[in-house]
């Protein structure tokens, strides 16, 4: 498959740049195959499931992954931390990374020497290493700030970019999907005998990229540390259907079920064809041209996404992190 059949019009307007209010009022594009296509809102979630299906939710939340230090001259210096973790270091981004040398030492408002900067990776990343603090993580509990997608171009609350269910800080992007569901519709499902069980995958910024391989097997997929309770596992198998909120937890399955692993690090690039083992329904966002994201949904509901997008634009649906989301089944038939 030719990384261009990812590409279509998305128009800027139609990339929303704040999130709806309250939550589960997002539009949602309920694909039933054919000309079965009904346009609902994410509180109807309960109405569109059945009893016995399972809805499993990627609980991570996001760290303040972005940090604004200076170098000893002065010289502003920004770092987002693609891999937030407990380790004293991690991955970044630097910019202006050309002015920042290895072992460069950074610091905070106060002079506070915060951060040391290794030499840069072969895509740009650099490795860091907290200097006055534990672990990563709390340098960046003290010191970060939550970073918003790059098409976010207006201030937003930052916890209105996490899930009502965010638990450890192990992601530097949310899992956006889930920015839609309520207490109201969790208890909803609850009720209608339909199990919410949560997995953790820490999503990296790198899910932002677009791919730039022409051909997708060219493609290097990034890594992602996930980790999934035996519960969870166990609900999945004697689930009805498994209803995956967000690409991130299909990821997560499916990476368990290729290697039979619950907890570890995926590089899974998951694209057209390709044999899904756990996953029957997607609820997800719309996605940006050329992403990895929307190159899952491509193998999940065949060439359909295009015209369900098609549909979506001329519906007036809201792209991207903030915006409106649908509901998907996995396509059948060998190859899928």
């Amino acid at each position: 498959m030719r990384t261009g059949e990812l590409e279509y019009l998305l128009p800027p307007e139609a990339v929303a740049q704040e999130p709806v209010e309250p939550r589960h009022d997002a539009r949602l594009l309920v694909d039933g195959g054919g000309d079965d296509v009904r346009h609902r809102r994410v509180r109807d979630l309960p109405d569109l499931l059945s009893t016995g299906d399972v809805v499993v939710v990627n609980d991570t939340r996001v760290a303040p992954a972005r940090m604004h230090l200076r170098k000893a001259t002065g010289g502003k210096v920004e770092v987002l931390v693609t891999t937030p973790g407990t380790a004293v270091t991690a991955e970044a981004l630097v910019r202006p990374g050309r002015r920042v040398p290895p072992q460069t030492v950074l610091r905070d408002d106060t002079g506070r020497e915060v951060l040391k900067v290794g030499p840069a990776e072969g895509d740009g990343r650099r490795r860091v290493t907290a200097l006055a603090h534990r672990s990563i993580s709390a340098l960046l509990e003290e010191i970060g700030e939550v970073p918003l997608p790059p098409y976010i171009h207006r201030p937003v609350p930052s916890e209105r970019y996490q899930t009502i269910y965010a638990r450890r800080p192990t992601s530097a992007a949310a899992p956006t999907a889930g920015l839609h569901l309520s207490e109201q519709v969790l208890g909803r499902l609850t009720a209608a005998g339909i199990t919410v069980a949560p997995l953790d995958l820490g999503i990296s910024v790198a899910t932002f990229r677009p791919i730039t391989a022409e051909d997708l097997e060219d493609h290097v997929m990034h890594s992602e540390r996930y980790g999934i309770p035996q519960d969870t596992w166990a609900d999945c198998g004697r689930a009805q259907r498994v209803v995956a909120l967000g690409t991130t937890v299909v990821r997560a399955l499916e990476t368990a079920a290729a290697t039979g692993d619950l907890a570890g690090s995926s590089e899974l690039f998951i694209r057209p064809p390709y044999a899904f083992s756990v996953t029957d329904v997607l609820l997800t966002n719309f996605h940006m041209p050329r992403s990895s994201l929307l190159c899952l949904l491509a193998a999940f509901v065949g060439e359909r996404w295009r015209r369900l997008y098609e549909i979506a634009l001329e519906s007036g649906y809201r792209f991207g992190s903030f915006g409106d989301a649908m509901l998907v089944s996995r396509r059948e038939g060998p190859g899928c």
